[in-house]
């Protein structure tokens, strides 16, 4: 394959009932100079019959084939390693794109030479069969005044934090992931978190396009629509930004949204957690605050977290045991929270 302009990057962990439609909606794009990157990640359903199969029909695709499951974020940067397009996207393996999708994202990419460029999302509920849109999706933080412009990082720092982080949605210059080094964090959930703010902070040149070109599919067999023990990753993924924020000179600029932002995340995640896995969360989240009250950044938690996560926080460390802070904090009240 020659003068290949995006490299399409989808990886898969036994995803064989919605993969096809994903695959499809590469395939039928209406721009073809594309390269398609299909990660089998250690899959032990048909996931990886299904990419041979498409493998045979079509000569833009290659697979990679993990022999063990090492995760998402790992399977991209395996993939991010071989890309030889000019620009990258990637898709989820239960999502799809529309047909115009890597056409309209490329040519609003190229003819402004941007870092990454952003695009609308439509939600797909998969057990209602209905499509709807959120502020989220639709990019609602970003007024009209950032279409038909380039903007900088600089521009969005009173609401970075309410921006989708998901690494699809995106179009990226390939150049530009190389020159900042952009990797996913290995083995570990919530991979975009990360990603996402590190690609956003260094990009220089940044534009929208006011149009719905991804779909995602909400269904509960997904990572987000199943709130279970992986989602006790936030913690680690939590570490990793925060360590980013403070290693590229960013912290000062962001420090009070994102101390709020890391603990908002433990509180949401024992708010959804099933009670067989409350206490679990609970000993890590308690191991994981005393350790920030032992850090540098003591003072800064202390100052910036909202009156709620205060709470929270304060409860979880000073309850001798899971029972004590569940009479505090019962499921009742973790849902009206």
């Amino acid at each position: 394959m020659s003068d290949i302009k995006v490299s399409v990057i989808l990886s898969v962990y036994n995803g064989e009932k919605y993969l096809k439609e994903a695959i499809e909606s590469i395939l039928n794009q209406s721009f073809k100079e594309i390269e398609i990157i299909l990660v089998d990640d250690g899959s032990t359903d048909s996931s990886l019959d299904i990419l041979k199969e498409y493998e045979k029909k079509d000569n833009r695709i290659t697979i990679i084939n993990n022999e063990e499951n090492i995760g998402l974020g790992s399977s991209r940067n395996k993939a991010l390693k071989i890309a030889k397009g000019e620009y990258i996207t990637f898709v989820d393996s239960d999502d799809w794109i529309v047909e115009d999708c890597i056409k309209e994202a490329y040519t609003e990419a190229k003819e402004n030479n941007t870092d990454i460029t952003m695009f609308q999302m439509t939600n797909y509920n998969n057990d209602t069969r209905e499509y709807h849109e959120n502020d989220w999706s639709n990019l609602n933080q970003l007024d009209d005044s950032f279409y038909n412009c380039v903007f900088d990082s600089s521009h969005t720092m009173d609401f970075l934090f309410k921006l989708p982080v998901s690494a699809c949605q995106k179009i990226y210059r390939r150049k530009f992931l190389e020159n900042i080094n952009a990797k996913f964090p290995d083995r570990i959930y919530f991979e975009d978190n990360p990603f996402f703010y590190y690609v956003w902070l260094k990009a220089e040149r940044i534009s929208l396009i006011k149009k719905h070109l991804y779909v995602r599919r909400v269904h509960s067999d997904s990572i987000t629509g199943n709130c279970d023990r992986k989602f006790f990753d936030i913690i680690p993924s939590g570490v990793i930004l925060f360590d980013m924020f403070v290693k590229n000179g960013y912290y000062e600029a962001y420090k009070k949204d994102l101390i709020d932002y890391r603990i908002d995340a433990f509180r949401l995640t024992m708010k959804c957690l099933s009670c067989d896995l409350k206490e679990d969360f609970y000993i890590l989240s308690k191991m994981e605050f005393d350790r920030i009250l032992k850090s540098p950044y003591r003072e800064d938690f202390l100052e910036y977290m909202s009156n709620k996560n205060k709470t929270i926080f304060t409860d979880i460390l000073n309850t001798k045991d899971f029972q004590a802070f569940n009479e505090i904090w019962p499921p009742s009240k973790l849902k009206k929270e």
